[in-house]
Formats: C-alpha cells, structure tokens, sequence
C-alpha cells in the first residue's frame, strides 16, 4: 500500500497515512459512540491517527482502536455537557435517534439539519 508522510504540529510528529482512504462516514453526519454513551456530529476527519502518542497512550490497552484507520472529530454531547471528541471508526456508528445535536458549536460551522445530518455551511465548502 502507497503512504505518505508528513509532519502535523498537533501531534508533535511526522504521520504516515495511506494514500487513499475510505471513511464510512462524513462531514456533517450524526453518529453515536459504540461503547459509550454519546453522540456527535463529525466535523473533521483523519485518515488515520494524528493525536499526540500521549493521547493515545491513555486509552486503556483492552480498548484502545488501531492506529491506522480513520479517526472523526465530533461536537459531542451526552446528558451531562457538550465537548469536542476523537474517535476512532471502529467505535462508530450510524445514530438511529435521528434528532439534532445539542452542542453550541454547530451554527459555526454547519446549517440546517435534516435526514440525520447537517449542511456545511457554504462557505467553508470547497
């Protein structure tokens, strides 16, 4: 398979990524954590892990995914509070509730909601 690397400040080192990717799921789409109990909408997307090792080092080693798979960026929220989180594909699925997010960071980057999913806004489409 044909990688390429580079550098990503973020997490303090050089990444190597496949030169093609499939992500199951996109920008906008309302998705539910796997194990645990929250929901987001993505908003960005890694094609594989690009978070710090320290980061990653933290995941309890009888949960922690595969480095080399997609990794999405969710405004998330669950009963408690909204947050940003860093998930790993494996551990994503297709939210079935069907209903909006409740996060304050959505007008900024996204419209309206319908079918299970936001509308970028179209200035930030490229």
């Amino acid at each position: 398979m044909e990688r390429s690397e580079f550098f990503l400040p973020q997490a303090g080192r050089r990444i190597q990524a496949p030169r093609h990717s499939a992500a199951r799921f996109s920008i906008g789409e309302v998705v539910r954590h796997k194990l645990f109990d929250f929901r987001g909408v993505v908003f960005d997307i890694d094609p594989v892990f690009a978070n710090s090792d320290e980061w990653y080092e933290a995941i309890p080693e009888e949960v922690r995914p595969n480095r080399d798979q997609p990794f999405y960026h969710l405004m998330a929220e669950n009963e408690e509070s909204s947050y940003i989180a860093y998930v790993s594909q494996q551990n994503l699925m297709t939210d079935l509730d069907g209903g909006p997010v409740d996060h304050p960071g959505i007008g900024q980057l996204f419209g309206a909601f319908a079918d299970g999913r936001y509308s970028l806004h179209r200035s930030l489409r490229h």
